[in-house]
């Protein structure tokens, strides 16, 4: 991922989408699967690791916004897919889990100033299970070859996800078992054990907010400039919604 010069697009300015569910299917213990479709998806810019702002129903009424990452797109049969982390009964969670096939839900989107940078000689991907659909996608999509490297914390055994690549990757799932997610310092723990690759690497650092922050500022003292970072906190510990910029 690099972050792009031009100004990120406010949501009111992106192209709105009427999605209709086709499926909803766990995937691992506390990841489910939503797929969907909309006329016109065969046509969509898009770019892995780009997100759409979904118009989540809400218990009280209305609607809020959240931010999503496309976990894929087939063109093809006008498909995208969505993996929602089922954590606690927010309204995101609580709308995957009980959402049936036809289903609509009205989008914004897609956006984010993130892509795989051609130019970087090696890939490192850091993330926790919330970052687990962009990252997943963009491994997919690396060209083949090319060296990457996965630090991927989840729960355990269970919550590991395939990953298809044409990459010369190495990818470790690191379990924090018993552990709240968002406590662990198992990614961070892990960094400061290998030798990085020779060449310029761009590090791609998603997940809960505080660990994305720790992660990136170690990444800059073992050499890595700001420019070859992109990190964005995924959520915080009791907010429900919002991600942050994590640029410091």
């Amino acid at each position: 991922m690099t972050t792009e010069n031009e100004p990120r697009r406010p949501k009111r300015d992106l192209p709105e989408w009427d999605l209709t569910v086709l499926s909803a299917a766990d995937i691992a213990p506390g990841m489910r699967r939503v797929v969907l479709t909309a006329p016109g998806l065969a046509q969509m810019d898009y770019r892995p690791g780009q997100a759409f702002c979904l118009q989540m129903p809400l218990p009280e009424g209305g609607t809020g916004r959240r931010d999503y990452t496309i976990r894929a797109l087939d063109r093809k049969r006008a498909e995208l897919s969505i993996d929602f982390v089922l954590h606690g009964d927010t309204p995101s969670p609580s709308w995957a889990r009980t959402v049936r096939p036809g289903a609509s839900i009205k989008a914004r989107g897609p956006r984010g100033r993130t892509v795989v940078d051609p130019a970087a000689d090696w890939h490192l991907f850091l993330a926790d299970e919330t970052g687990l659909p962009a990252v997943l996608h963009m491994l997919e999509t690396l060209p083949t070859g090319v060296r990457a490297i996965a630090l991927l914390d989840v729960g355990g055994g269970e919550d590991e996800l395939p990953c298809e690549t044409q990459a010369d990757l190495s990818v470790e799932w690191l379990h924090r078992g018993a552990a709240k997610p968002g406590t662990g310092t198992a990614i961070l723990d892990r960094l400061a054990q290998p030798a990085f690759p020779p060449g310029r690497g761009q590090a791609y650092v998603v997940g809960e907010t505080s660990n994305v922050r720790a992660q990136r500022h170690h990444l800059i003292t073992r050499g890595f400039e700001r420019g070859q970072i992109a990190s964005g906190g995924y959520w915080r510990p009791g907010r429900i919604g919002g991600h942050d910029h994590v640029d410091d």
